[in-house]
């Protein structure tokens, strides 16, 4: 059986799945119940000023039946004074010790920063985690995002931190930013010993479109939030890859973004992160989703022969390259299994009216649909909206052109294939 212990900055946890810094790590009693269901770390919910919360601050992206696909919130850092929850974190280490309780913080001057790091490690913090992310609130009063959107204050802050903790640091960054490199980069430089990324995304998550006001409401009014949940994985893999292929970058990951499954860990932790972070889905599932990601990551990596997480972590990452370097010789069409079609022609319409014309209804009335493979130039649209698994496969084509990147056409005349699909 795989070992799932992981090692995220010098943060050690029995496993790489800790609660995010939210809601569900809002209290001892609560991270406490997550670690009986099997979390392996907890980010205590960010300690600060304590704030006057709003209400209702949560919304929920619902997409063809389908509940809070997306997520949105405008709560801010702790409301719970300081004191009770340096309590609480260090009744959690004194009864969960194996387990990491990492301490999110965010405050404004250097006395700040000095006063609660040294509270907080007194507390039994194993880690901490500046927030440096939070785009609604905080970033007004000068914190959250509007330090996470500026380098040089990035990396001043993380230095005065790093300076003054004996405790690992990671910097949470924000994604509300064109290019995450330069802002891992000055988390480093601060000598930072990982980053935790995403954030959440500066967003609107919808308007009532009755009473003509954004969502959701506080006596008439909204505003900007910020979204997490499913739909922002794949915003949340860019840029957690972005950094780890950065040749430069050298210091840890924990990966935060849209993570709902064992699944989703696993792409994590292929592009790069040894820990990741999860919130919304607890939020809307509770704290026993974590059993089943367990069992998914166990069993994934006793099937592929990995041992430990150093096995799978940045396996995927060398893939990970530039248009310019993609083989624009290699050619797929799409082939239809008849014994496991259904006739539904979601294929057709998709590739008639969104696509490159060259799937048709079946001749005579056929159930399966008529591919011409000589139109077919392999987007593969048709195998995304076909509703039976393994029904449409990509199969590559024998072409009789050597590879050839755009980046060699442009610097040698590398040959390139004819092109398909042109009416």
């Amino acid at each position: 059986m795989a070992d799932l212990t992981t090692n995220c900055g010098g943060i050690v946890s029995p496993n790489p799945f800790w609660l995010a810094s939210a809601p569900p790590a809002n209290s001892g009693d609560q991270v406490m119940r997550a670690f009986d269901h099997g979390w392996g770390g907890a980010v205590w919910k960010t300690l600060g000023t304590p704030i006057q919360n709003v209400s209702s601050r949560f919304g929920g992206l619902h997409y063809k039946g389908t509940k809070a696909i997306g997520f949105n919130n405008i709560e801010l850092i702790t409301d719970r004074p300081i004191e009770t929850n340096l309590k609480e974190i260090a009744e959690v280490k004194r009864r969960y010790p194996k387990h990491a309780v990492i301490v999110s913080l965010m405050v404004e001057t250097r006395d700040e920063w000095q006063d609660l790091i040294k509270r907080s490690i007194d507390a039994g913090a194993d880690g901490l985690e500046l927030n440096f992310g939070c785009p609604h609130g905080m970033c007004e009063r000068g914190m959250g995002s509007a330090v996470g959107q500026e380098p040089r204050i990035n990396e001043r802050i993380t230095s005065w931190a790093v300076e003054f903790s004996t405790v690992p640091v990671l910097v949470k960054l924000t994604p509300n930013v064109s290019d995450i490199v330069p802002h891992g980069m000055a988390a480093q430089r601060g000598g930072a010993h990982g980053v935790s990324l995403i954030n959440t995304i500066k967003s609107i998550i919808g308007v009532d479109i009755d009473r003509m006001v954004l969502e959701p409401r506080v006596r008439g009014l909204s505003t900007n939030g910020g979204y997490c949940g499913a739909a922002v994985k794949p915003i949340a893999l860019h840029m957690t890859a972005g950094l780890a292929r950065h040749p430069d970058f050298n210091i840890p990951i924990s990966g935060i973004g849209g993570i709902a499954s064992w699944r989703d860990a696993v792409e994590f932790l292929l592009l790069g992160a040894s820990s990741v972070q999860v919130c919304t889905e607890v939020m809307l599932r509770g704290y026993r989703v974590v059993e089943d990601m367990i069992e998914g990551l166990s069993n994934y990596m006793d099937s592929h022969g990995m041992k430990t997480l150093d096995d799978i972590v940045g396996r995927a990452v060398p893939s990970y390259s530039e248009w310019g370097e993609l083989d624009l010789n290699y050619e797929t069409i799409a082939r239809i299994d008849p014994e496991t079609c259904i006739g539904c022609y979601d294929c057709v319409v998709a590739c008639q009216d969104g696509a490159h014309q060259c799937i048709y209804p079946g001749d005579n009335g056929a159930r399966v649909p008529r591919i011409d493979e000589s139109e077919c130039v392999g987007c593969n649209l048709c195998q995304i909206v076909c509703p039976v698994p393994g029904c449409i496969e990509m199969v590559e084509v024998e072409n009789g052109y050597p590879p050839a990147t755009w980046n060699q056409h442009v610097a040698t005349g590398a040959a390139l294939r004819p092109k398909k699909g042109a009416h």
